[in-house]
């Protein structure tokens, strides 16, 4: 399910660019915002961490507030996994399409998270789509993340 977050960055420019930059060395937000908008910054760096894609640790220089620094995790992909030809096609679908329908099922989905309902399988069979539907928005949205079989709402978008 972590390949619904690389290809939601490698789909969108401003995400593009940013991993590029984080490809190359360590790289604060300040530092980022230079090259994009800082609200794509933040939410590629949510997509990023969410698909365990970037790490981070604290730059410290003297005098200065410490800030957050950030840089990509892996440099070479390779796969080996196995999934139906259904599940992947749902994936793809998911990570790449921009259909209405991904958004009306994205606000259902807020609203079982916001109403207590974090089950992944509660929610799938609540709004009507396979548990891979829920886990995919869930991955594709800087708002939640999976943990485990239920969803969060991460800090600051509730």
């Amino acid at each position: 399910m972590e390949l619904v977050p690389l290809l939601v960055t490698f789909n969108n420019s401003g995400y593009k660019v940013v991993y590029e930059m984080l490809s190359k060395s360590w790289v604060t937000e300040e530092e980022l915002c230079e090259h994009h908008n800082r609200e794509c910054i933040n939410t590629c760096l949510k997509m990023l961490k969410k698909g365990n894609l970037i790490e981070e640790q604290w730059r410290t220089v003297p005098g200065k507030k410490p800030e957050k620094e950030y840089r990509v995790n892996y440099l070479k992909f390779r796969a080996n996994f196995q999934c139906s030809m259904e599940d992947l096609v749902s994936m793809l679908y998911i990570s790449t399409s921009n259909d209405e329908s991904l958004r009306d099922l994205s606000d259902k989905i807020m609203g079982e998270v916001t109403s207590g309902n974090t089950s992944i399988g509660e929610i799938a069979r609540k709004v009507g789509v396979k548990p891979i539907y829920v886990k995919g928005i869930a991955k594709r949205l800087p708002a939640f993340d999976v943990r485990g079989q239920g969803l969060i709402l991460l800090e600051g978008d509730r």
